[in-house]
């Protein structure tokens, strides 16, 4: 499995280079905003009733998402493409991470922060899935 994630996670990275992304994604998001645009959703043959799904995340300067969770079955790599992101998971420490880094999140997770590092520049991360297919609900805020 983990030689899948990887080969769709590079595929993916490949298909949308920092400069280069899709369509729906050129568009840079406002100061403050952060957009979330799904790239791909491919059910795994050989892991019944799994799938592989890609989501877009572009923050604009200074853009953050709130405090989430993910799909309880969700295992997630992301991977900075553009600028940097300031992550928080669980009780770990806040960490930076600057294009061509990634980070994992395990089923449960809790993403306390994630946010763009820059006041000033644009950041992008892919983040793929590996989730139940019946898992229709992928970011859940916390309140």
């Amino acid at each position: 499995m983990r030689t899948t994630l990887l080969a769709a996670t590079l595929f993916a990275a490949l298909a949308c280079p920092p400069g280069g992304a899709a369509a729906h994604d050129a568009a840079p998001a406002a100061p403050g905003e952060a957009r979330v645009s799904p790239l791909f959703d491919q059910p795994l043959p050989n892991l019944p009733g799994k799938s592989l799904r890609g989501v877009m995340v572009v923050y604009g300067p200074g853009g953050f998402s709130p405090a989430h969770t993910h799909a309880p079955s969700a295992f997630i790599t992301a991977t900075v493409l553009e600028g940097a992101i300031r992550s928080r998971v669980n009780d770990g420490p806040e960490r930076t991470y600057r294009a061509g880094e990634s980070f994992t999140e395990m089923p449960g997770d809790r993403h306390a922060v994630s946010a763009n590092a820059s006041a000033t520049e644009p950041a992008r991360l892919l983040a793929v899935f590996v989730v139940d297919t019946a898992d229709t609900v992928l970011t859940t805020p916390i309140r």
